[in-house]
């Protein structure tokens, strides 16, 4: 994990408020209730808004406060455009003085002028909740809730058929629509439907523009996305036994999300926890060392080999990560057969006893995944460990198992000391050289760049403008990178979908999906700028074949505008351009 402290569970900050859990079964039922404002938003005057059931269509670029009577322009039509087999988004706000009961919304068929038709059920709509954060502060470190500015971020996407919007609230609804990639182009139009109950409130135009080329299958996807999983936050969530049947059929829902996203990596424990508790919960064993009573050594891989096989037949099957021969306090566990009993061992990388635990390890795992057919996409990965500690690691490796990849997340331009190094991810904002990355590239070596609680911009914390998501891939385009790292993929909190705060980081910085896989405004703006970076690449192609250059002049200009790993004034505006460019 990317972060400046460790600090165990008995660390773990107790917010001190009555109104964290609201309903005791918000983890697992589909019904909970946000936290109350902690602003003085909640004062805000509402007389002038009009009595009845407000709505507009805004945009996807903003959040919008749940306690200020939005005042925005009035937009009943909005237009979308985008490829065929790409999904593309729109953002509705609802808003009212007094409540309304069971408030829904129905999107209808899409109809050309040359009437074709692209049915309603593409298009998907959520509710977005709201969830407790705070403000980027120093970044990094042990965070005291008073010390940081509170308040509500809409993120979540819910998955609720109705909500019930209370007076004096606004209520921002996602809209998400999957283009059919068989679909022809051109402009069509679908009625948005707003009722409360069966009666009708309001009805708005949908504009939804199919843009005459066809977006690669995500299989087909080069943008390397690597966001962590971890298994045992879904079984604390869920009530789960570890690694039980319903605990992995709790999983596949979530991890689909993430594979249909373009996910590259399955992040695997080679043994104890390989972080030392850095999030709420530890990372679960997923092979067992076991020493047997002559000496000899035994692993069990049945939790591994059933992850793996989870996650590639969902189509993860680029990389396998594994963490860590550097565990962060730099211990291993193992079972002694003649005691019954789990015995912890410090092997510090140099040290002797570092190789007698190892070398048997990585001599009998290799085989393993040889005989799954595994080994030439497996990795031996690191985190943010010392030049030194893995110099001797990658000397063991070299020795023992070469035939294993190695990756790792590099803070201290650790790549120049290792430049054969099958996978490195290097933090955002810190110094690395272009040339190397094209270097990199053409050996088939993989470099991504990895946002974390050191750099405020671009990120995915909660607090985060929305097209910081779409802006990641857009800066890995243009500073030469192969994709993107992100820590935590679902490292949940405490109770995630009512609080994103945790005790170390910015809020949202451990997870950017929430519990019975529900997608989030971030997790959908990423998506976005994935989806740009293939366009980018199929557009490149097509222009250089056809030896237009202007067109390629003209995307290349707008691209560069958008290498920079710092906000700037113009930004969002200049992400926006380049995203015109391509439709």
């Amino acid at each position: 994990m990317k972060t400046l402290v460790k600090i165990g569970m008995a660390s773990l900050l107790l917010w001190g408020q009555s109104d964290v859990i609201q309903a005791q079964t918000a983890a697992k039922g589909r019904t909970f209730v946000e936290m109350a404002d902690p602003t003085a938003d909640t004062l805000s005057d509402w007389s002038a808004v009009k009595a009845g059931l407000n709505s507009s269509f805004v945009s996807i670029d903003k959040r919008y406060v749940r306690s200020i009577a939005p005042q925005v322009p009035l937009q009943k039509k909005m237009l979308v455009k985008g490829w065929k087999g790409e999904r593309v988004s729109a953002q509705l706000l609802l808003w009212s003085s007094a409540s309304v009961k069971n408030v829904s919304l129905e999107i209808g068929n899409f109809h050309s002028s040359k009437r074709q038709e692209i049915k309603g059920d593409v298009a998907q709509v959520h509710f977005v909740r709201y969830v407790m954060t705070d403000e980027y502060g120093p970044g990094c470190g042990y965070r005291k809730p008073k010390d940081f500015a509170a308040s509500l971020s809409p993120d979540m996407l819910d998955d609720v058929d109705s909500y019930d919007i209370k007076g004096k609230e606004v209520r921002p609804v996602w809209v998400t629509v999957d283009i059919p990639r068989d679909s022809e182009s051109g402009i069509y139009n679908s009625t948005v439907t707003v009722k409360s109950g069966e009666k009708k409130i309001e009805t708005l135009t949908l504009e939804l523009e199919v843009v005459n080329e066809l977006l690669p299958a995500v299989s087909q996807w080069t943008f390397h996305l690597d966001q962590w999983q971890h298994p045992s936050a879904v079984a604390r969530v869920e009530g789960l036994t570890m690694w039980s049947d319903a605990h992995f059929a709790a999983l596949k829902p979530v991890m689909k999300r993430l594979a249909d996203a373009g996910q590259k990596v399955i992040t695997t424990t080679l043994n104890k926890d390989p972080w030392n508790v850095q999030t709420l919960d530890p990372y679960a064993d997923m092979i067992v060392w076991k020493k047997k009573k002559n000496g000899s050594w035994e692993y069990d891989y049945t939790v591994f080999d059933r992850w793996v096989t989870l996650m590639m037949d969902l189509g993860i099957k680029k990389m396998i990560n594994c963490y860590s021969i550097i565990p962060w306090n730099n211990m291993i566990h193992y079972k002694d057969e003649a005691t019954g009993k789990f015995v912890d061992v410090e092997a510090k990388p140099g040290t002797a006893v570092f190789e007698q635990m190892w070398a048997p390890f990585l001599t009998n795992s290799s085989a393993h995944l040889k005989a799954k057919g595994w080994l030439s996409i497996t990795n031996i990965a690191m985190d943010e460990r010392e030049p030194d500690q893995m110099e001797a690691a990658f000397a063991l490796l070299k020795k023992i198992a070469p035939e294993l990849g190695v990756s790792y997340a590099d803070n201290q331009k650790t790549y120049k000391k290792f430049p054969d190094s099958r996978d490195i991810s290097i933090a955002s904002g810190h110094p690395f050289a272009k040339q190397d990355l094209i270097n990199r590239r053409a050996m088939g070596l993989n470099s991504t760049f990895y946002v974390y609680c050191g750099n405020s911009f671009p990120n995915q914390f909660t607090f985060s403008d929305p097209a910081e998501s779409t802006y990641l891939a857009w800066y890995a385009l243009a500073a030469g990178f192969d994709g993107v790292l992100h820590w935590a993929y679902n490292s949940w909190v405490e109770t995630p979908l009512q609080d994103s705060r945790f005790r170390t980081w910015p809020a949202g910085d451990t997870y950017v999906v929430y519990p019975q896989n529900r997608s989030s405004i971030r997790f959908e703006r990423m998506l976005e700028g994935i989806q740009d970076y293939e366009k980018v690449l199929v557009l490149r192609k097509k222009w250089t074949d056809a030896k237009d250059q202007d067109k390629l002049k003209a995307l290349e200009t707008i691209i560069q505008k958008l290498d920079n790993p710092k906000r700037t004034e113009t930004w969002n505006e200049d992400l926006n351009k380049a995203k015109a460019l391509l439709n």
